[in-house]
This record gives C-alpha cells, sequence and structure tokens, in this order.
C-alpha cells in the first residue's frame, strides 16, 4: 500500500515529465523528417559533390552517439556564441540524428518504388521534379512508414538522454524524485511503466502497420 500511496504521490511529476518527452519526440521528429527527406534525395543525386556531401552527413550523424550530439548542441555551441536552452537543444540534436537516420529508411523507400513508375513517367514526358513530388515520394514514405514508425520510438526512448542536459522529462524527474527520497527503485519501475504505456502500444500500431503495408505490397506486385 505505501507503494501504491507513492505512486499516486509522484504521477502527476511524472506525467509532467511524460508530456515533456512526448514534446520533444514530437518536435525531433517534424525537424528530422523533412531534413531526412531532403538528405535521402540529394544522396540519389546526379551530382558527385552534393551526393558525396550529403552521405558524408549522414554518415557524421550516425556515427555520432545521441548523446555526443546533445552534450553538442547544450555545452558545446555556447563556445561559439549560440546559445539555446536545453529543451531546444535537446529536440535539435535528436532532429539531427532522426535527419541521419530517417535519411537511410527514405532512400531505401525511395529506391523500392518500382522503376516502372519512373519509366512511365519518362514516357509521358513528366518532368524528372513532378515524377519525384507526384510519384516516387509519395509511394517510397508508403513504404517506409513502419519502419519510420517504428524509429519514432526510439526517438522517444532516447529522450531519456535529456536529463544529462538538465531538461526536466520523465526520467530527469523520476531521478529528481528518487533523490529527495531515496526510493529510486519504486519510482523508476512507475517511470519505466510510463514508458511501457505509450511505446507497447505504439509496437503494436507498428506491427499492424506492417501487415497492411505487406498485403498492399503483395497485391501490388
Amino acid at each position: 500500500m505505501n507503494v501504491l500511496t507513492d505512486w499516486a504521490e509522484w504521477l502527476p511529476t511524472l506525467l509532467h515529465g511524460l508530456w515533456l518527452s512526448l514534446q520533444i519526440t514530437g518536435l525531433s521528429l517534424a525537424l528530422g523528417l523533412p531534413v531526412g527527406l531532403l538528405l535521402a534525395v540529394l544522396a540519389s543525386s546526379r551530382n558527385t559533390v552534393l551526393r558525396t556531401t550529403c552521405v558524408a552527413v549522414v554518415e557524421i550523424g550516425r556515427g555520432a552517439p545521441a548523446l555526443v550530439v546533445l552534450q553538442l548542441f547544450y555545452f558545446g555551441l555556447p563556445s561559439t556564441g549560440i546559445t539555446m536552452s536545453s529543451f531546444v537543444a535537446a529536440f535539435c540534436a535528436l532532429g539531427l540524428t532522426t535527419a541521419a537516420y530517417t535519411s537511410e529508411i527514405l532512400r531505401a523507400g525511395l529506391q523500392a518504388v518500382p522503376a516502372g513508375e519512373t519509366e512511365a513517367c519518362q514516357v509521358l514526358g513528366v518532368s524528372r521534379l513532378d515524377t519525384l513530388r507526384f510519384v516516387v515520394v509519395p509511394q517510397g514514405l508508403r513504404i517506409a512508414l513502419p519502419a519510420l514508425m517504428g524509429f519514432a520510438i526510439l526517438i522517444f526512448q532516447a529522450t531519456s538522454l535529456c536529463f544529462t542536459i538538465a531538461v526536466p522529462e520523465l526520467l530527469s524527474q523520476a531521478y529528481s524524485i528518487g533523490s529527495s527520497t531515496f526510493k529510486y527503485l519504486s519510482v523508476l519501475t512507475l517511470a519505466g511503466i510510463l514508458y511501457a504505456v505509450i511505446t507497447i502500444p505504439a509496437s503494436w500500431l507498428v506491427e499492424v502497420t506492417e501487415k497492411r503495408m505487406s498485403k498492399h505490397l503483395a497485391r501490388a506486385a
């Protein structure tokens, strides 16, 4: 009973942290996905310099741990005269990580679009830009959707790293409560349950989406 009483007392604070984690996740995806799509398109460019530059940016972004990127944005950039709040630094850093990883997911989706689709556009005299906008990108996004949804779950989990730059997200709130009550096991268990409340249904949704997409692609084939 004491555990349940403690959980009831801590729950509002942890829910506030959970809401902040979800906000960071949403902003990171809103920033990272368009940049990732741009990198995916440019990485297939015929221009060697442009293609090489994009691939280098993606590899650097994927190679740098998210924790290092967070520290760089929050502690490193102020030395160059650029300062930002911990919240802004968090979603910018995770947005950069999102862009790097989703660019590869999106590029795979774009490359999976049947060649016959683009060939038909060429025969009809459709420009390369219009072919990309109206044929390749919409279909590539549908193909990549399950993988993107799965990556969104990973980014939500990665928001737990933001406690290192003083963002009062879910894990940070749990540590704060633990440091004042010394009931780390209890509060971290509750925090884990709250993470699971989001990630488990999201994982089920990804699985359902994958099955539906597989049926759709099988019929299309």
